[in-house]
């Protein structure tokens, strides 16, 4: 099997299949990312979709100075705080979300509590907010998540301990 470095090589050399091969490789990884901070599969596959159509154009141009995993993670944290700052702005002017009185099905409270949580994440501070998407929902180590915010491991793990300790608080008060 080839590496992500080789695969990359060749479709710098216009070999575009190598690229279908780094999609198939990466993809349910990124997919299961954006699940996890969308809880919505049509925007997941959309987010995902979207990374890759970027990864397409910027991977002409990839220098090879950090590993094809940690740009990824990067591309994948920054598209999904453009999607939690967009939701914030839909949230805001849609109302058609909102349970109507005396409806509220239980059944879904599992669903609500996950969005609630995520709905508390994209109000974190970002560095505390990224932290917390990579950690969570990415499962990566504070080393290589430090790697990827250009932070120390003591900062990653300061600002996830913040983070959580915020989430508590806010989370009970709801």
């Amino acid at each position: 099997m080839k590496s992500d470095t080789e695969l990359i090589e060749e479709f710098q050399n216009g070999n575009e299949e190598s690229f279908n091969e780094l999609v198939k490789r990466h993809l349910p990884n990124t997919y299961g990312f954006f699940i996890k901070v969308c809880q919505n599969e049509m925007d997941a596959e959309d987010l995902a979709q979207d990374v890759f159509l970027k990864m397409h154009r910027a991977l002409k141009n990839f220098r090879f100075q950090s590993a094809f995993t940690t740009y990824l993670y990067r591309a994948n944290t920054n598209m999904a705080n453009s999607y939690i700052r967009n939701k914030r702005w839909r949230g805001l002017l849609n109302l058609d979300d909102t349970p109507e009185s005396g409806a509220w099905d239980t059944s879904h409270e599992t669903d609500w509590r996950r969005q609630e949580l995520w709905d508390a994440v994209a109000k974190l501070p970002k560095l505390q907010r990224n932290v917390v998407m990579m950690r969570i929902a990415q499962e990566l180590p504070f080393k290589e998540i430090a790697a990827i915010l250009n932070t120390t491991e003591s900062s990653a793990k300061t600002s996830y301990h913040y983070a959580v300790k915020t989430l508590k608080v806010w989370l009970e008060d709801a």
